[in-house]
């Protein structure tokens, strides 16, 4: 069955083929839900955002027009829109940490050294993806992570697909330029007491 056909069968009263199209989609909301929380170290939060999207599209539904845009499409707008207006929620209340609800968890064990090595290079990503402006971030996390297209980035976003394509090789351009102090070392480093040239 097709998202149409699910949402046309929902919106005639079979309530209960919702759960099975947010199945479809929860692992990659929470994801990018995930990603957008990380810059402002509020990842705890994302299974509760990720359940209000879910539960906004639900109440929205009857004003979802396919003409407008793909549901997948509407669901990440509805995802982002939540996440930003937490952000700002965040921002206004500046809430203390103990205040928040949200735990700071230990790692449970010590990684051998190759996981931990791993580890690092990713935390290098992320932690680059993470500086980015938001919509550069929110377009390389929609395109890399959930492989959406420039179409439907464009969508989320409210972009044309040359912005996307802007955003997206800005994003890239500035990761790539964060990144490159760990990953490329210096080829040739001049003996000590050596005159260059």
């Amino acid at each position: 069955m097709t998202d149409s056909q699910m949402i046309r069968e929902i919106k005639e009263g079979n309530t209960e083929l919702y759960s099975e199209l947010m199945r479809r989609y929860q692992r990659k909301i929470l994801a990018f839900i995930y990603h957008m929380l990380k810059s402002a170290h509020m990842e705890l939060l994302a299974e509760d955002l990720c359940s209000e999207t879910f539960y906004k599209a639900f109440r929205s539904l009857n004003s979802f027009r396919e003409v407008d845009a793909s549901f997948s499409t509407w669901l990440y707008t509805i995802a982002r829109n939540t996440v930003l207006s937490e952000l700002r929620k965040q921002r206004a209340g500046s809430v203390p940490l103990e205040e928040s609800g949200i735990v700071p968890v230990a790692p449970n064990e010590l990684a051998p050294e190759q996981a931990i090595l791993r580890s690092e290079k990713v935390e290098l990503v992320r932690e680059a993806i993470n500086n980015l402006p938001e919509k550069q971030r929110s377009a390389l996390i929609l395109r890399e992570y959930d492989q959406l297209d420039y179409q439907e980035i464009a969508g989320v976003l409210g972009q044309s697909v040359s912005a996307v394509k802007s955003l997206l090789f800005r994003a890239r351009s500035s990761v790539k330029s964060q990144l490159e102090p760990y990953f490329y070392e210096q080829i040739y480093e001049p003996y000590e007491g050596m005159k260059s040239r």
